[in-house]
């Protein structure tokens, strides 16, 4: 390679750098910084289901009780199309029938079972006194000032517009962020209702962590407003160390490094693209 083609590569590959490091420090430069519509540090997964019976009134109370910022629960439709909090489909688990809740008219749903095992939590139960799977209307009556996150849990058109004429219903846009792992029920949330903010599907996680390690992140605009990214280690408290092999582990570990770091955290928190600073 000739001296002059180095210096130009050397050169390009400086000015890009140099851009990439002050568009993530300055993004405004570049993207509208968006309306930051609420903020949530402390968020009850289903309900704060190590507490109570997951996906309940009595759990979304005691959360709100104790000030959580924000409540997150799952979404399925039932056979008379009501949409109901449930975490799983099928209700083996929960209530111990081996239904679909699809299968079945709302007021058919079994109850719940007196204890649960915590599915994040090896070898820990939770338990309550309320065991009615509930309606997500009688959620949004209840907790009319709770920013409210929903998991679209299946790919499901008639849920997806259930969903939203409730969000609508309940003047409830600035106050809900929705969405689901998978790329194309995001895609089918935005497309029914953009005006509610959506969570990254895993597939764009994957990307925006890809865009920020090689610094293309401040390049690309981004119309999602939530980032939620699983905890690697969360596996390591599901799982006999002693059953997993070393290679096994060095994965959960650099994972573990590479999404929950506090740099990356703090880049994405302070990013205009992001409405929400708190969401992991």
């Amino acid at each position: 390679m000739s001296s002059t083609a180095a210096f130009y590569l050397l050169s390009t590959l400086g000015g890009y750098l140099v851009t990439s490091l002050l568009l993530l420090k300055y993004p405004t430069l570049l993207h509208q910084r968006k309306k930051q519509r609420f903020l949530s540090k402390h968020i009850s997964h289903r309900g704060g289901a190590g507490e109570n019976l997951e996906n309940t009134m009595e759990a979304f109370q005691h959360a709100v009780t104790i000030g959580t910022d924000m409540l997150e629960l799952d979404c399925h439709i039932t056979k008379d199309e009501q949409v109901v909090v449930s975490h799983d489909e099928n209700l083996k688990r929960s209530t111990g029938v081996n239904v679909n809740i699809s299968d079945l008219k709302y007021c058919e749903l079994p109850s719940y079972l007196g204890k649960l095992d915590v599915p994040f939590q090896r070898a820990c139960q939770c338990e309550g006194k309320d065991n009615r799977i509930p309606l997500l209307k009688e959620v949004f009556d209840a907790f009319p000032n709770t920013p409210i996150n929903i998991d679209i849990k299946v790919n499901n058109n008639v849920l997806i517009k259930k969903v939203s004429e409730l969000v609508k219903q309940y003047k409830r846009e600035h106050l809900t962020v929705w969405g689901n792992a998978s790329y194309e029920i995001v895609e089918k949330c935005y497309k029914e209702n953009s005006d509610i903010p959506i969570l990254f599907s895993l597939q764009r996680v994957l990307l925006i962590l890809g865009l920020f390690f090689t610094g293309l992140l401040p390049f690309v605009p981004i119309r999602e407003q939530f980032f939620e990214i699983p905890m690697p280690s969360i596996i390591l408290k599901l799982k006999e160390p002693h059953t997993m092999s070393r290679s096994q582990k060095f994965l959960i570990w650099l994972s573990d490094i590479l999404l929950m770091r506090k740099a990356s955290k703090r880049k994405f928190e302070g990013h205009s693209y992001f409405a929400s600073s708190h969401y992991f």
